[in-house]
């Protein structure tokens, strides 16, 4: 039997990268699957690749608004709800020095403020037994230049995998968090950089991982298909590291 057969799941950032790879797979393991983000072209895209079993939502994590029409449009196709995958996040860097309000808010209303709020949106309407899955980052362990607010954010959905899991107990709703080191996503596509400099950071952060590579979005998609199924009945309030080693074994 497939791992999300009859299951609804919700997959933020769902348009490319980990969300898009997510998509694919928890459709092929038998869910129906909804991907919302900002970019309608993406979400289109997607769409027309993955073919059956999946409805995209054009909308914006941050906007109350657009999260009400996500769970409201998930539920008037699909009756219900049995994962939410929080994928949608962007990583902006800047020291403290530089930091503006807004920029902080943007971070935090993306990566963590709407996480939260969706969570609370399509509860009402989430089976009891669901999963919920945190895209996290190995961020909210380390300290890196420039990257307080991204990691604060981080580290904020950290917390919510233990206190949310402790709130839903009562409804045996698992919260979970995967935490990857740096992947091959479009985040690393970064504007104003030619294809050649973007390639030569890849290798260099490639050389510091004790694998001698960055991730794939696929493998991380494969985590948050285990947290969200079955397969991980025992987990809860946990983070899984997907990071090759990063953050685990110190190389001479």
């Amino acid at each position: 039997m497939k791992k999300l057969a009859n299951k609804v799941a919700i997959i933020t950032g769902g348009g490319s990268g980990i969300g898009l790879a997510a998509a694919k797979i928890f459709v092929a393991e038998g869910a129906k699957v909804v991907i919302f983000g900002r970019t309608a072209s993406k979400l289109e895209k997607a769409q027309k690749e993955i073919g059956e079993n999946i409805l995209a939502v054009v909308g914006d994590i941050s906007k109350a608004e657009d999260r009400a029409r996500l769970v409201e449009e998930t539920v008037k196709k699909f009756g219900k709800i049995d994962v939410l995958f929080l994928n949608a996040g962007i990583a902006k860097a800047a020291p403290i020095e530089q930091m503006t309000e807004e920029l902080f808010d943007e971070v935090i209303n993306i990566n963590l403020k709407g996480d939260y709020f969706l969570i609370q949106k399509a509860l009402p309407h989430m089976n009891d037994g669901g999963s919920i899955v945190l895209n996290g980052s190995i961020s909210n362990q380390i300290g890196q230049h420039s990257l307080s607010a991204y990691a604060a954010s981080k580290a904020g959905l950290r917390s919510l995998a233990r206190t949310l899991s402790t709130e839903l107990l009562p409804r045996k709703i698992r919260v979970n968090m995967v935490s990857p080191g740096v992947t091959r996503t479009p985040i690393l596509d970064m504007p104003g950089l030619s294809a050649e400099v973007v390639q030569e950071m890849i290798s260099t952060l490639a050389s510091q991982n004790p694998m001698k590579r960055i991730g794939e979005p696929e493998e991380i998609a494969k985590v948050a298909l285990f947290l969200a199924c079955d397969d991980s009945s025992y987990i809860l309030g946990a983070e899984i590291n997907a990071d090759g080693g990063f953050t685990q074994l110190q190389l001479t």
